[in-house]
């Protein structure tokens, strides 16, 4: 039996990281792109040492921000493994801090990261999933997409893009036996918010929090199982109504959780 091959953006740290894990352990060869060449190290190591039979690990170092890095990550995974079936897409960079005053620079980045990367990923991995006779696309979104959020209004801007994307991008593929599925991830307990750019790095209280493994162990149940969209835990379902039924309360709610302390 041939085996299975995913390729997975952000994977030295975080929710990237424990998916490179889960699929790896669910038999998956993996190929982990990220910019920290120390982590992903770190990470084939830890790979290579789990117990039982597992999928290798193709680690590659590069920002998602630079297309020809990108085609370049998926070239080696077809040279190392023959083949591609999964894409995660799940490099992102969050921001805290108005737009109107916030670096020129941050808000630049988090959208080439979080907008740019999705796409430059998707674009290099469609044709090798053509190939192959069809695939999987992943997309990791929040679920403040479907939700105002006053100072993170950026970060959720580009989610609200991504998820659109997922969307119409389905259409487009399916003649390519090419599903797509829309991850929307609540907060999740990682070093992302330490990570975030912008002058706002206190962290929203009284929010439940889900653990990295879980959101990974969920990604590979929705990787075979392939449905269009994914939301974990029935808080999150819940923000989502509040979105689409009392937006404004919901976008008041969340400028209170998020808004700069005096």
């Amino acid at each position: 039996m041939t085996t299975p091959v995913v390729f997975i953006t952000g994977a030295s740290s975080g929710i990237g990281r424990e998916t490179a894990l889960a699929f790896a352990r669910a038999g998956y060869h993996v190929c982990g792109l990220a910019r920290r060449q120390d982590r992903l190290e770190a990470l084939a190591a830890e790979i290579a040492n789990l117990p039982g039979p597992h999928g290798d690990f193709l680690a590659v170092a590069g920002d998602v921000r630079d297309a020809d890095t990108v085609q370049d990550a998926v070239r080696q995974t077809i040279d190392a493994f023959g083949r591609l079936d999964v894409l995660v897409a799940n490099a992102g960079l969050g921001h805290s801090g108005t737009v109107v005053e916030a670096d020129w620079n941050d808000l630049r980045t988090v959208m080439e990261t979080n907008i740019d990367g999705v796409l430059h990923s998707i674009r290099a991995c469609a044709p090798a999933m053509r190939e192959a006779g069809g695939g999987h696309i992943l997309i990791v979104s929040s679920i403040v997409a479907a939700v105002h959020t006053p100072y993170t209004a950026t970060y959720a801007a580009s989610k609200a893009f991504v998820s659109s994307l997922a969307g119409s991008l389905r259409l487009e593929l399916e003649d390519d036996q090419i599903q797509v599925t829309d991850l929307l991830v609540g907060r999740t307990l990682t070093d992302f918010n330490v990570n975030r750019l912008g002058p706002i790095k206190r962290e929203a209280s009284g929010l439940p929090t889900t653990g990295a493994d879980q959101v990974a162990e969920a990604i590979v149940r929705a990787a075979r199982g392939r449905p269009r969209r994914v939301v974990f835990r029935l808080f999150d379902r819940l923000v989502l109504l509040g979105g689409m039924l009392v937006p404004g309360i919901m976008a008041r709610l969340a400028k209170r959780q998020y808004r700069p302390q005096d």
